[in-house]
């Protein structure tokens, strides 16, 4: 096959992947709703697997980058005399842009791979193809308490690292670094608005459907074998991270 062929061939398979991965996305979004309301225990307990299970590495990511931010925001800000604007510049970065991207890509690391590890071996061992037998839609009982769990939880971890963050560039910028405790947070106080946070959690919201939904796609059609469950979950980090990094730019672009 020629280099053209082999680029349209290939062209003509991500458009095939895409309209099946909407089209999955679609007849999640169909059945979440009805499973809230009827089933809330099984999103509960999909919170917890991908969010209370998540929260360590989280919260020390969470105080390291902060700590990071602030030494590296406190040698910046040093050249330019203003070192007091240290917890504006700290706290508007956590909350627009480094607080819900690490946590999605955290979440995707984390999380996903799980979900699409645990999906993929449900259909490797037939417990999907079961279901169906017993006229149970195991995209209503399997992947949408999974899709849903994920997207309530990725907002209240990305707070969490936020906050932990800001610990972390206080506990730098403050008591190592000498800069005054009052002035740091009321200069974050007064920089940071109900606009930055909004922009914060739309952000969070959109990185948790397309995280979730990619997890549970790429588990639900991964091959029934050992070798396409691992596959699957290569497919899930690399995409999601991908994805993320888009979306970033384009919500970025868009809010501000």
């Amino acid at each position: 096959m020629s280099v053209a062929g082999e680029f349209v061939a290939s062209g003509r398979a991500v458009l095939i992947k895409a309209g099946s991965f909407t089209l999955f996305t679609l007849r999640l979004a169909r059945v979440a709703p009805a499973l809230v309301l009827r089933r809330p225990g099984l999103v509960v307990e999909q919170v917890f697997n991908t969010g209370a299970l998540s929260l360590v590495i989280i919260m020390m990511s969470g105080l390291f980058v902060g700590m990071v931010l602030a030494l590296q925001g406190y040698d910046l800000l040093q050249r330019f005399g203003s070192t007091d604007a240290l917890g504006s510049a700290t706290g508007l970065a956590l909350l627009e842009e480094l607080g819900p991207v690490i946590t999605a890509l955290l979440f995707a690391g984390r999380a996903g791979t799980a979900l699409t590890s645990e999906i993929g071996l449900m259909n490797a061992t037939d417990q999907l193809s079961a279901m169906e037998m017993m006229a149970v839609d195991p995209v209503r009982r399997v992947c949408a308490p999974r899709f849903v769990g994920g997207v309530i939880a990725m907002p209240l971890l990305a707070a969490i690292f936020s906050m932990i963050g800001m610990f972390g560039a206080q506990l730098v910028g403050v008591t190592l670094k000498g800069v005054d405790a009052g002035q740091f947070w009321s200069q974050m106080r007064g920089s940071v608005d109900l606009k930055d946070v909004d922009q914060g959690i739309i952000k969070s919201l959109v990185f948790g459907l397309a995280c979730s939904a990619i997890a549970v796609y790429e588990g639900y059609h991964a091959v029934p074998t050992a070798e396409g469950v691992g596959r699957a979950t290569t497919r899930t980090v690399v995409t999601s991270s991908v994805a993320i990094l888009i979306l970033d730019y384009m919500l970025t672009a868009v809010l501000l």
